[in-house]
């Protein structure tokens, strides 16, 4: 399905689009007039007061020009551009093609889950759950799994079994103990059961609601969730902490990594969180060092506020910690990383009026909706007039077995036996109707079959009562009926759109050049500073790094490359000195494009001399014919050895260089984790700040800010000038729609020529 944007078509934002058009027509139609006024016409086509007027409510109501005779012109333009483009779509038959009311009814099911819900209910279950989020609850617990569809013999076993491990803790078990050895979450065999705080929305329904009712200190009786039976055992509860907002600085260390970066990246948290406590700036350390992007450019900031639950734990725990503004953490290791974590400010939990459309959200996707939809079914019940016939159920079960079980259940009754189970408002449903229900219930399911039928015959009349009702809706619900409406112009417009504007744009290269030629002027570079930024710790630094740059290639620990073994006395490689290449070398060269190998290649003191180059001239064919260029590696002639034979003798070492600038970096913080931070790019002015400071020609500068030394090296200075057609390529394309949209908007103008009446506008207006 798309996105929701639909929704934002309809309120005629600026739109973009194409595709060769569909080629059913449905040709002068004759439209089937409503007796209300007409606003406009399109063509032949009514635009309907009533129509427009509930779609400029919805999107124009709360504009301080609501109602004015030019706001109302200005929307009525853009609707007729809409309604030209819809009508388009209908006269092609888009709206009759299988894919389209496939996804149309797509959407249906998604617009009518508000109606298909207890309105009472959910708020009392808002309110419920509002005076919950005012206490976080700390507890244990322990599961023991069953299924939610367990046949009644497993779920007795899995109740006896909790109930069992509750008598043992009642009298005198440690409860985090019986957790360790037997619950069959598996988290328990780290955190014995204990689930830390929580707070409402934060666990299966079922469960909160018994967390909440059970006093601190005692254990509550078994809980049935999805997962299966739970003992609960409350150790504290508390008022809500509210809300923290927090900046931090990160540095990367996800699972997985080298022990060598793991042990970099906490020296590095740790040398930057000394710094702050000495008294370096938040601000600096966060633009210097910080590994988080999203939050690197507002100081670290994060961009919300968070509450109990909505963090990683170990985060969490240590922001609300935090007492007064300002107040820094120790650093704190998350799966993501190392952080250190500044609290910006604290605030407590909003009013119930101020949370009420979170909640209304919440709920309706929260496990405690299906509360909800017992009560919406029970009601469904008994306003579409249910009733059931118990014999012909009877029969239906009579003739469950195990094909049922296994997924492949195919029965048939003959017509006589074909009776009605039940009715909706006297619509009959029969036995060969729900057995055709039955027949896709592929599921494998152990039990007894007429337990499982039973089942499913609850849920089929639990499908067939909503699906009833879906089907009415719009009889029902005037805003079900309109927002049905609004979808399905929405689907046309953008299936239409995709075809004459948006994929036209990027695939006609002809158009897209000859738009681009005579509109180059308008993408254009300003000017561009090519250079690289050096920050170093201090002046010894400096001096190493400027050694280093020289050497262009920087030694690399990481892949190691084992040695190229030869036997004695031949070049000719083995089939280990193969795998090494094949496995090894290649690989690293093919993955990092900025990687360089240095290969020595020598012979023992007492083989001939002439095998140190023949050995070389061996790889070096093998590296050609497995597609490495000559430019990616050095093989070096050692000569002889000398001194004592070994077993090195008759191997090549390889060594790894790198051009790239982040190993330059990656060197220089090893010991020291600050020492060197490298930027690198085209910088336009406002890009940077320090290169802003400087006059811009090639050269080296060095600036001193923040106790640290900038090292800036710009290579070249670029002068303003039009963009080449890939550099602008993203930019020209949606130009490009722009142009082929309004040039396509003129046509549909002359083929369904707009008249507005004039009188029925002038009744909207409400505003002088």
């Amino acid at each position: 399905m798309k996105p929701f944007y639909l929704l934002l078509i309809l309120i005629f934002s600026a739109c973009k689009s194409n595709r060769q058009p569909a080629s059913s027509s449905k040709v002068n139609n004759e439209p089937e007039l409503r007796n209300e006024p007409i606003l406009a016409w399109i063509g032949k086509f009514p635009i309907y007061s009533s129509d427009f007027e509930y779609v400029y409510k919805k999107n124009n109501a709360s504009s301080e020009d609501a109602y004015t005779r030019k706001s109302l012109e200005d929307y009525l333009d853009l609707y007729i551009n809409f309604r030209l483009k819809v009508k388009e779509a209908e006269e092609l038959g888009m709206d009759t093609s299988s894919k389209f009311k496939q996804e149309l009814d797509g959407y249906k099911k998604q617009l009518a889950q508000p109606y298909l819900t207890e309105k009472g209910v959910t708020e009392q279950l808002m309110k419920e759950a509002y005076e919950r989020m005012k206490t976080e609850v700390n507890a244990s617990h322990i599961l023991v799994s069953c299924a939610p569809d367990a046949d009644p013999d497993d779920t007795l076993k899995a109740y006896n079994k909790i109930m069992d491990l509750r008598r043992r803790i009642m009298n005198g078990e440690d409860f985090g103990k019986i957790a360790y050895q037997y619950s069959d979450d598996p988290s328990a065999k780290k955190n014995f059961g204990n689930l830390g705080y929580f707070t409402a929305f934060k666990l299966v329904y079922s469960f909160e609601d018994m967390a909440y009712k059970t006093p601190v200190g005692q254990i509550s009786m078994p809980v049935r969730t999805r997962f299966g039976y739970h003992l609960i055992k409350v150790h504290d509860v508390r008022p809500s902490q509210g809300y923290v907002k927090v900046a931090h600085i990160m540095v990367r260390a996800t699972e997985g990594i080298s022990k060598e970066d793991s042990i970099a990246a906490k020296q590095k948290i740790d040398e930057i969180y000394n710094k702050l406590k000495a008294g370096e700036s938040w601000e600096s350390m966060v633009s210097q060092f910080s590994d988080d992007p999203g939050s690197k450019a507002k100081n670290g900031e994060l961009s919300q506020w968070y509450g109990t639950g909505d963090l990683v734990f170990a985060f969490q725990e240590a922001a609300f910690k935090l007492q007064k503004n300002g107040d820094i953490s120790k650093p704190v290791l998350t799966p993501y990383g190392w952080h250190i974590i500044k609290l910006i400010d604290k605030k407590p939990l909003e009013s119930y009026q101020e949370l009420e459309p979170t909640l209304k959200s919440k709920v309706a996707k929260d496990s405690r909706s299906e509360l909800n939809k017992t009560l919406f079914l029970q009601r469904l019940r008994k306003e579409n007039n249910l009733q059931e016939n118990p014999k012909a159920l009877e029969y239906a079960l009579s003739l469950a077995d195990s094909t049922l079980n296994d997924g492949n259940f195919f029965k048939k009754v003959d017509e006589k036996n074909n009776q009605v189970l039940f009715t909706i408002n006297n619509e009959p449903y029969r036995i060969n109707q729900f057995f055709e229900y039955l027949s896709k219930q592929k599921q494998k399911k152990s039990g007894k079959p007429q337990n499982y039928m039973k089942a499913l015959y609850n849920d089929y009349v639990n499908s067939q009562l909503i699906s009833y009702e879906e089907r009415h809706l719009e009889e029902k619900y005037i805003d079900y009926k309109m927002l049905v409406k609004e979808y399905r112009d929405g689907i046309l417009l953008f299936n239409l759109m995709d075809e004459k504007v948006w994929t036209k744009a990027i695939e006609d290269t002809a158009g897209l050049k000859a738009f681009f030629k005579n509109n180059n002027s308008k993408y254009r570079w300003n000017t561009r500073a090519f250079a690289t930024i050096y920050n170093v710790s201090d002046k010894n630094t400096l001096n190493r790094l400027l050694d280093e740059i020289k050497k262009e290639k920087y030694p690399v620990k990481e892949p190691k490359i084992e040695p190229i073994p030869f036997d004695k006395n031949s070049d000719t490689l083995t089939l280990q000195a193969k795998r090494i290449i094949d496995q090894q070398l290649i690989p690293a060269l093919v993955k990092d494009k900025h990687l360089y190998a240095e290969i020595n290649c020598r012979a023992a003191a007492k083989e001939n001399a002439t095998l140190a180059q023949t050995r070389a001239d061996s790889i070096a064919a093998y590296l050609t014919a497995r597609g490495i260029q000559n430019s990616r590696y050095k093989i070096i002639n050692q000569g002889k050895s000398t001194g004592k034979e070994s077993d090195n003798d008759y191997k090549a070492d390889i060594v790894l260089y790198s051009s790239s600038k982040k190993v330059l970096e990656n060197n220089f913080n090893e010991k020291q984790p600050l020492s060197l931070q490298i930027t690198d790019g085209a910088f336009q002015k406002g890009d940077n700040k320090l290169l802003d400071s400087l006059e811009w020609k090639p050269g080296n500068y060095t600036l001193h800010k923040d106790g640290r030394i900038n090292y800036i090296v710009i290579h070249k200075v670029e002068e303003p000038r039009e963009k080449t057609f890939e550099e602008a390529r993203g930019l020209a394309i949606s130009d490009y729609q722009n142009f082929l949209e309004k040039d396509w908007i003129a046509k549909l103008r002359q083929k369904y020529p707009p008249k507005i009446n004039e009188e029925q506008l002038q009744k909207l207006v409400k505003k002088p």
